[in-house]
């Protein structure tokens, strides 16, 4: 039995839409090895059967490279909240490609293996950073996943604010309008860009600039109840920015390392004013999925 570790992602980062991803220090941990029959061990409320999002991912990719699949035991650890726009479902589809492509002796390369993760994922913004760890741009072309994998130094933390209620990434997409202005466009491409630069050379002071976002989160935001209290609580207490962490609800401020008050105070807020939701602190994972 093999067991792999896959880190919770924080996906978008503000303008990077479908396209900018961080891994973080919070991880799922699943067993697995060959069996005749699907046995599927949990501690969380997910399905044991053919429906397992682990297991379809490990058949699909056993029928991908010509195996036949007879079943296969797993257990999983979960400590990632599902549904709450940390990547739960990424960290199944990485563990379920990974863990089967290590079961079949390894036939897909590192790159083949993360164009198979994307294509059933839909989207590159969490199964990349938490496949490869670190910070992650991803473009995706014709069934190729491009990326830009960054190890980011340990300056920054991640605040979450996580709410008891789940909203489904379904809903968070249905929200989002057919078309877009122009001039939206032309606000996030322009902020994508200033925050992975802010990122990759250390220029935190850009990231109150670069977190603006016209295509998503205000179109979202009004599903996530609290959640404007949220960003107004971490403007007020010094967030170097704030944006929803992937489709929601969760919603990630990013902090200077050396700001203790930050979470201190947040917790202390949350604890008097918004008592469903709590608060993690995070911070970056530049490993990605291992085996161990």
């Amino acid at each position: 039995m093999i067991r792999v570790k896959v880190p919770a992602t924080s996906a978008n980062v503000g303008p990077g839409f479908d396209s900018l991803g961080i891994a973080l220090d919070l991880y799922n941990f699943v067993e697995m090895q060959e069996c005749e029959r699907i046995v599927v061990e949990s501690d969380a409320a997910v399905p044991t059967d053919e429906n397992n999002l682990i297991v379809k991912t490990a058949q699909k990719l056993y029928e991908h490279c010509g195996r036949r699949f007879t079943g296969i035991h797993i257990r999983q650890e979960n400590h990632v909240p599902m549904t709450r726009g940390l990547g739960s479902s990424s960290t199944c589809i990485a563990a379920g490609v990974l863990g089967a492509n290590r079961l079949l002796g390894d036939p897909l390369s590192p790159q083949e293996a993360l164009d198979f993760a994307v294509a059933l994922e839909g989207h590159p913004d969490n199964v990349a950073p938490a496949i490869l760890g670190g910070f992650v741009v991803s473009a995706l072309e014709d069934g190729h996943v491009s990326c830009c994998k960054a190890a980011l130094p340990d300056t920054l933390s991640f605040v979450g604010f996580i709410p008891d209620f789940m909203l489904s990434t379904a809903k968070a997409r249905a929200a989002l309008p057919k078309q877009i202005a122009h001039r939206d466009a032309v606000y996030n491409l322009s902020r994508a860009a200033l925050m992975t630069a802010a990122l990759l050379t250390g220029r935190h002071e850009l990231i109150r600039t670069a977190i603006g976002d016209a295509l998503h989160q205000p179109y979202r935001l009004p599903l996530i109840a609290g959640g404007e209290e949220v960003f107004r609580l971490s403007r007020e207490l010094g967030a170097l920015g704030t944006y929803i962490s992937g489709a929601g609800p969760t919603i990630m401020s990013m902090v200077d390392k050396r700001d203790e008050s930050f979470y201190n105070s947040a917790v202390d807020y949350i604890d008097k004013n918004l008592p469903n939701y709590r608060v993690l602190r995070f911070h970056v994972d530049n490993t990605g999925t291992q085996i161990l």
